[in-house]
């Protein structure tokens, strides 16, 4: 028996509260929700996914809203599921190093906890402050951190969720050792909350560096700050961040323009920061390549300048020993792009400040086809959704690679209720 339209906002609104549930809501990429609800506790976001479920509603998790424009538009968004309020510290262990948070969490608010017992969650993706931690979980988002702490899925030790049916479920430890078995935080991760609606997060933390330098090394070249990469991942220089970036994030930074430049930081203790300092100048001037010192604030202005930008955003996996022939795909198909990211793993982001479909889709094409040579691939991150619609933002994927997501989407969500048609081959 279906639930008529008024008996279903009343069913909705006897579970979070007549204040936390409204009619409409925020439109989601586009597409205005029939109801938008925020739930209190974790109890009362599962109640909410149990009723969606038997009403066969659409839901759409949102945290901060920083990434809606992440993955094919939606195809329904029936229930926007708010996690705004889920934004407790529930259990924090300094001695185990983790911490146990709701989803709705954001980093910052996190990272200000952390403060007092000099412990950090090294995870700082554009805007990274303002992002919950279930967001930056859902789209493994990532930033410099990651060349040294790795990303999401390296941090995550255990998820709850709700499963589709709204059965709260627990996957993973609360302890950094756990028993090995099926790796549900990380099936969780990145998949836009299409298997399971993210509540509460265990994560791993590290100890803050007692000190930190950053250099700034500008070459007349891509190709020589290709040859600085490579010398220092070959040398015993233990970077904590190795960004590249071009002429037009420097000039956004308000830094010295040059063909390209590398922002290398090391953190650790001082007397080790110090003794590095030499080699690493060395390095950079071998390349050859000037070197100069950075202030503290250089990160900041960093995060601000990539999280500032206002156009289309398209992350870039490659590989180190190709940044020299990336930068150059990127400046050949997309001119005016600008590109930065990390130089030494290959992730990069190209930032786009035109949108037409029509001048997009065949560069796009051909830099997938570019970096498709060494296994990488090209996501849109942000986008108009006019131009989501004409093209297939996660690129193409291995037919049997696409079959095990299919069932893996077919077990956690038989009914398609979760964030449908977002991810990866619409699922």
């Amino acid at each position: 028996m279906v639930v008529t339209t008024p008996a279903l906002g009343g069913a909705l609104r006897a579970i979070v509260g007549t204040e936390h549930l409204h009619e409409g809501g925020a439109p989601v990429d586009g597409a205005a929700p029939r109801w938008t609800a925020a739930p209190a506790t974790i109890e009362q976001a599962a109640a909410l996914v149990a009723l969606a479920h038997d009403e066969r509603l659409a839901v759409v998790p949102r945290g901060s809203g920083a990434a809606l424009e992440l993955g094919h538009p939606p195809t329904r968004v029936d229930l926007v599921l708010d996690t705004r309020r889920l934004d407790a510290v529930l259990e924090y262990n300094p001695d185990d190093l983790t911490v146990s948070v709701q989803a709705g969490c954001t980093a910052g608010a996190l990272a200000a906890r952390l403060a007092g017992r000099r412990q950090i969650l090294p995870l700082d993706p554009p805007g990274w402050a303002a992002r919950s931690l279930g967001g930056i979980a859902a789209t493994q988002a990532s930033g410099p951190l990651r060349q040294r702490y790795g990303t999401m899925r390296d941090l995550l030790l255990g998820v709850r969720f709700a499963q589709a049916d709204g059965v709260l479920t627990w996957g993973g430890a609360k302890v950094v050792k756990s028993v090995s078995g099926y790796d549900v935080p990380k099936l969780m991760v990145g998949a836009l909350g299409t298997l399971g609606v993210l509540l509460e997060l265990t994560l791993r933390l590290h100890p803050a560096p007692d000190h930190e330098a950053t250099w700034l090394a500008s070459f007349r070249t891509p190709a020589h700050a290709q040859d600085c990469v490579a010398a220092l991942l070959d040398s015993t220089v233990q970077t904590n961040r190795l960004e590249v970036l071009d002429g037009r994030v420097l000039a956004a930074c308000s830094l010295p323009v040059s063909a390209a430049a590398l922002a290398i930081s090391i953190a650790t203790v001082e007397p080790a920061v110090r003794a590095q300092e030499g080699l690493v100048k060395a390095i950079v001037q071998r390349a050859p390549g000037a070197v100069q010192t950075m202030g503290a604030s250089f990160w900041k202005t960093y995060d601000r300048a990539l999280a500032g930008f206002d156009g289309v955003t398209l992350r870039i996996g490659t590989v180190p020993a190709r940044l020299v022939e990336t930068l150059g795909a990127v400046q050949a198909v997309l001119p005016g792009a600008a590109v930065a990211g990390a130089a030494g793993l290959g992730a990069l982001r190209a930032l786009v400040t035109h949108a037409d479909v029509s001048v997009l889709l065949p560069p796009l094409e051909r830099l997938r086809a570019t970096v498709g040579e060494v296994g990488g691939g090209v996501t849109v991150e942000r986008a108009p959704r006019a131009l989501r619609e004409r093209l297939d933002p996660w690129g193409p994927v291995p037919a049997a690679a696409l079959a095990v997501m299919r069932a893996i989407k077919t077990e956690f969500d038989p009914r398609g209720v979760l964030n449908p048609g977002r991810f990866v081959g619409r699922l």
